[in-house]
């Protein structure tokens, strides 16, 4: 039974594979050709492409998003290994020896990486640390790769 209110559909046509990939066909080289060609009224025709350099003030722009995103900055007096047993043997006034030596710089780390070295300094009884020597990129990745 059908309902006189709703519209008879056609029976589908069967799909013509050839006919229906030269139709993308042409339009894919309409396309292309359009594109080749300046279009004023596209926004995008003047666009920088992606090859080319951004200016350098774009490239301040996106530094100064992230100079505001906070990171940890610690100093590291030295470091150990030792096994478990003797973690749980620790109590208070337990000594721990380090592999730094009295007098040698310290480790400044940002999130972990080492960035630079420096000695201890009291400044209104708050203990900080004087910079000495700031590592470089380049030795960062050396060190880096070490590691890994």
């Amino acid at each position: 039974m059908t309902n006189e209110n709703e519209p008879q559909q056609p029976a589908p046509a069967p799909v013509d594979e050839q006919a229906l990939a030269d139709e993308w066909a042409q339009a894919l080289q309409e396309q292309a050709a359009a594109s080749s060609a300046s279009n004023p009224e596209d926004p995008f025709s003047g666009a920088p492409s992606f090859d080319q350099a951004p200016p350098a003030p774009a490239a301040q722009n996106d530094i100064s998003m992230v100079l505001d995103i906070p990171v940890t900055l610690s100093v590291e007096l030295g470091r150990t290994r030792v096994p478990i047993k003797y973690i749980l043997q620790l109590a208070q006034g337990s000594i721990v020896e380090l592999d730094a030596l009295a007098g040698e710089p310290m480790d400044v780390l940002v999130n972990g990486y080492l960035i630079a070295q420096g000695e201890v300094v009291v400044v209104n009884e708050k203990f900080g640390i004087r910079l000495t020597d700031i590592v470089t990129p380049s030795e960062r990745l050396r060190r880096l790769s070490k590691h890994h």
